[in-house]
């Protein structure tokens, strides 16, 4: 194909990029070349504000043709969360046309070696980017983010991850030279003498399934890793929230094409209502890896059925906070209201059990019993969500029916210490808009403990009443091996209660915040720095990002001649 990209090109346009990328995952301090302000973006290309927005109302009601091979129907069905039907459709694929078509750019793209790879997928981060404000809408009209979350998790923090994880894939390609000399000494003999060439080469076609609530956030990480690489890579998001990633594959086939590539390196496989092609495609020979992001019973079902494959699995797990003392009670409390109601505690990072001494805790304030803590943070988060405005900025939309069934069964498994109202959203008056409820559990008892031991996705909290601090790191213990956790929080001022909950940690393989009273929340995590789920518990089988996340997306594979 005729390159209006070259090599050289890019190359210039993104290497320092990358080499920035590098000395971030390597130092592991604050970089990110993605803006999280809307006002950063207007000029060089992006969009601004007004801009994105038309774009965004340009896509509703279309066609959305990605020109890819074996298209047989259009699908599609998206209503927001906020009331909106989006109307956007977008090609079914037959399977035996597209999967051929897809492996069939392959030996150009490992031809090209892991610097031209990692550049063109910069190339496709950068136009992502310029989009930002076209995305956030589409990912808040797909997953019920409020705009402000759906514009920075969805763009800059999603293109954050994306990049760290080409990043991780370069370092890994390039550990091994691409050749070397190799002599070892015989004596008076001659030397035996080989050259030797050493190449990266993909594992086949990577399926990215996605998810409704962070489709970009939670896809972007494997999408990344697998074409950087060297693997084609196909594309089966969630029903609900087609729209983000089908524009992603969008940018990638542009670029791809522009580079000289195969664009059908890249593809969407988007399915008929109740299709479930998932499974299908689970099982196809073609498909060498998958990244999945969602239930823990589907997540389960591919690591034990796809064995041609290499799975990646981020599932449910039950996060837990360990509440024992703390010096700041005014900011722990503030922290923990702000991340029991971000995104109405729809994240695989929020926070579920609290885990509080029946007895209560030491303060700056003086001792607070078991029953003023929990009533106290129910002040919190009521004082925080108290004005509405703010509130539908706070809490987005609930983003399914099975999340609000679960808000509302909630309230009957035990005392109810803040109880779930429904706010009205005047920009959208369609949008399920609820605080979250908390309620408090006695942990000692057993009809307890099938509540606090289940992942309830939503905003449900259980203020789980323990005998003491022992008590609390063991019930952590157990919650972590048994049901998994993304994240862990603790507050305690004891040295001995931290490392407690510290061994824990370290020992099941559970990321872990202490005494967060500030800015940064529990349920959030920056690119380049934090690991996202570790790989090591239930919850999920990989982290976002490390070397295990895309080490085994490729082979190295050496070929050697006498010298």
């Amino acid at each position: 194909m005729t390159a209006a990209l070259s090599a050289h090109e890019l190359i210039a346009r993104h290497r320092s990029t990358l080499d920035q990328a590098l000395e971030a995952i390597r130092t592991r301090a604050y970089w990110s070349p993605h803006p999280e302000h809307p006002k950063a973006y207007g000029e060089n290309g992006s969009l601004d504000a007004a801009a994105g927005k038309t774009a965004f109302d340009a896509l509703l009601g279309t066609r959305l043709d990605l020109g890819q091979p074996g298209t047989d129907d259009w699908v599609g069905g998206e209503t927001s969360p906020y009331g909106l039907d989006l109307g956007v459709t977008y090609p079914h694929a037959d399977l035996d046309v597209l999967l051929p078509a897809m492996k069939a750019g392959q030996r150009a793209w490992r031809d090209a070696g892991a610097e031209q790879r990692a550049v063109v997928c910069l190339e496709i981060l950068k136009r992502i980017s310029d989009r930002t404000h076209e995305f956030a809408h589409a990912v808040m009209h797909t997953s019920g983010q409020a705009f402000m979350m759906a514009f920075q998790a969805g763009g800059p923090h999603a293109q954050d991850r994306g990049l760290e994880a080409v990043a991780y894939a370069y370092v890994e390609q390039v550990r091994t030279p691409d050749n070397a000399e190799w002599t070892k000494p015989q004596g008076k003999r001659d030397p035996l003498a080989m050259t030797k060439q050493f190449t990266p080469v993909p594992r086949g076609i990577g399926l990215v399934i996605g998810c409704n609530t962070f489709p970009t956030w939670n896809g972007y990480p494997g999408l990344f890793a697998s074409l950087a690489t060297g693997n084609a890579v196909l594309v089966k998001p969630h029903p609900r929230a087609v729209l983000p990633l089908a524009l992603t594959v969008q940018v990638a086939r542009e670029v791809l094409a522009e580079a000289g590539f195969d664009p059908n390196l890249m593809a969407l496989a988007a399915e008929h209502p109740g299709e479930g092609i998932a499974k299908t495609l689970a099982l196809r020979p073609e498909i060498r890896i998958i990244d999945y992001t969602g239930s823990t019973e589907f997540g389960d079902w591919l690591e034990a059925n796809a064995r041609q494959a290499q799975v990646y699995t981020e599932k449910a797990g039950v996060n837990t906070v360990v509440v024992h003392s703390t010096s700041d009670y005014k900011g722990m409390l503030s922290n923990l209201a702000f991340s029991l109601s971000l995104y109405s505690g729809q994240m695989c990072t929020t926070p579920q059990n609290l885990l509080v001494p029946r007895e209560g805790i030491s303060t700056d304030q003086g001792p607070k019993s078991y029953d003023e803590v929990v009533a106290d943070l129910a002040k919190s988060v009521d004082g925080l969500l108290g004005d509405d405005a703010r509130a539908n900025a706070l809490l987005g939309a609930i983003v399914n029916p099975d999340v609000k069934a679960r808000l509302e069964a909630a309230a009957g498994l035990g005392e109810v210490a803040l109880a779930s109202r429904e706010i009205a959203n005047p920009d959208f008056p369609g949008a399920v808009v609820r605080t979250p409820v908390i309620v408090k559990l006695d942990g000692a008892k057993p009809d307890a403990e099938a509540a606090y031991m289940s992942e309830c996705f939503g905003p449900v909290s259980f203020a789980v009443a323990v005998d003491s601090a022992a008590d609390a790191a063991e019930l952590l213990r157990r919650t972590v091996r048994e049901k998994g956790a993304m994240t862990v929080g603790a507050y305690t001022t004891d040295p001995e209660v931290e490392q407690d909950v510290r061994e824990v940690c370290l020992e099941e393989a559970a990321q872990l915040s202490l005494n967060l009273t500030g800015g940064v929340y529990v349920n959030q995590t920056a690119a380049f720095s934090d690991f996202h789920g570790s790989g090591g518990n239930p919850a999920a089988s990989a982290a976002l990002c490390d070397g295990a996340f895309v080490a085994n997306r490729f082979r190295v594979v050496e070929v050697r001649r006498e010298a």
